[in-house]
């Protein structure tokens, strides 16, 4: 009998894609980060009308907020969660179906035109709550407390997606609404929580192996707790009131203490290896974005909250999944823990397309747009082609 996380993946026979949680995850995710741009692209240029009940731009928000991060998520939790408590990961055919469910999901939201808005929903949400059970089973098995922040946060993540889903049936603009809001804020707050923990530790092992002296501040400090309580509040402020100079104030202030609490991990030793510099990118995009969004509430006249709004959606997101993507793929399918020249044209790519958008919204004449979707499928389709293999064979054996 399989008695450890290495045994039982060892005892499955099936198909390698199904021998740990972030192999379908991350390399469906991934792929579907590319398609539905393409698909968006096409669905603006007017050569496509896909028979959803969404708008094309609310579509693009939920396919990929709830849709692109929730698979990334599910890869994510899933290969942590047998560390954190100690318990077997889930494996083989389970595994099988939380990822056609989760696939359900993208397809029922793009065929939504002609269903019933609640059998819409109930197919979407089917996946985060399977993944929540999932999640909060293996905590209570492992009685590991210490963790049911992020079961929590992912039960706030799957409510704001009931929220999207119900702005929709009623007529009003998800891509504007509270839903949209607060699924976006939760995903900071997780970057914040889990990034605080994995930057700050990782930076560590990297410097210590490399000879330095110097050492990143240790995670979790009374600092950091005032920082992710302030930054609950803040948020939630902008959730329910995004608009107006106190809001902007609060979020100019959140901007200032992530980039304080930044500074302290010492991410400006670590260039000599892509995969730990790119995680220091990808959380400075949090404190930069909330700088952004508070001036544009301060002055909606010079920056449109939707350019803003996108150093969060694509930036931050985006380059710390492609950055948890690349890692943790190298590390458990037994490669070295470096990145590639290809690697780091991923990372490059995804500030490419989030620099291309902002300036989309300063010269909205240029071809900014494009340039911002285009990189964009460039870098996820291309983690999809390079780290594909890894993910699609076994890992070989150590003799």
């Amino acid at each position: 009998m399989a008695t450890g996380t290495a045994a039982q993946m060892r005892a499955w026979t099936g198909p390698a894609i199904l021998s740990f949680g972030f192999r379908p995850f991350f390399l469906g995710g991934a792929t579907w980060a590319a398609v539905a741009m393409i698909l968006w692209v096409l669905m603006l240029s007017g050569q496509l009308t896909l028979p959803t009940r969404f708008d094309p731009v609310s579509w693009h928000v939920h396919e990929f907020l709830f849709g692109y991060l929730g698979a990334i998520l599910a890869g994510f939790l899933l290969t942590a969660v047998p560390n954190w408590t100690g318990r077997l990961p889930v494996i083989g055919w389970p595994l099988c179906v939380l990822a056609l469910v989760w696939l359900a999901g993208r397809g029922a939201i793009m065929l939504s035109a002609d269903m019933p808005w609640g059998i819409t929903a109930g197919i979407d949400l089917a996946f985060p709550l399977l993944l929540g059970l999932v999640i909060l089973r293996e905590i209570i098995a492992g009685r590991n407390w210490r963790n049911l922040v992020v079961l929590i946060l992912l039960v706030v993540f799957t409510l704001a997606n009931a929220l999207f889903h119900l702005d929709a049936a009623q007529g009003r603009n998800p891509a504007q609404g509270i839903g949209l809001r607060l699924g976006l804020a939760t995903a900071m707050m997780m970057i914040a929580v889990i990034g605080g923990r994995v930057v700050p530790s990782f930076t560590r092992n990297w410097l210590a192996s490399n000879g330095y002296a110097a050492r990143p501040a240790p995670p979790m400090q009374r600092f950091d707790k005032a920082v992710l309580l302030l930054t609950a509040l803040v948020l939630l402020v902008w959730v329910l009131r995004p608009h107006g100079a106190a809001t902007g104030l609060m979020l100019l202030a959140t901007g200032v203490a992530h980039l304080w609490r930044l500074a302290r991990w010492r991410g400006w030793l670590t260039g000599g290896e892509p995969l730990v510099w790119v995680l220091h990118a990808g959380y400075a995009f949090l404190p930069v974005g909330a700088l952004a969004m508070g001036g544009a509430a301060l002055m909606p006249d010079a920056l449109a909250t939707a350019s803003a709004q996108h150093i969060w959606m694509a930036g931050a997101i985006g380059l710390m999944t492609l950055a948890v993507s690349t890692r943790a793929t190298l590390g458990h399918t037994g490669q070295k823990l470096h990145a590639g020249s290809g690697t780091v044209a991923l990372y490059g790519l995804v500030i490419a397309s989030v620099a291309a958008r902002l300036a989309s919204g300063i010269w909205p004449d240029l071809p900014f747009l494009e340039v911002a979707a285009i990189c964009w499928i460039a870098s996820f389709g291309g983690f999809a082609l390079l780290y594909g293999p890894l993910l699609l064979r076994a890992k070989p054996t150590t003799v």
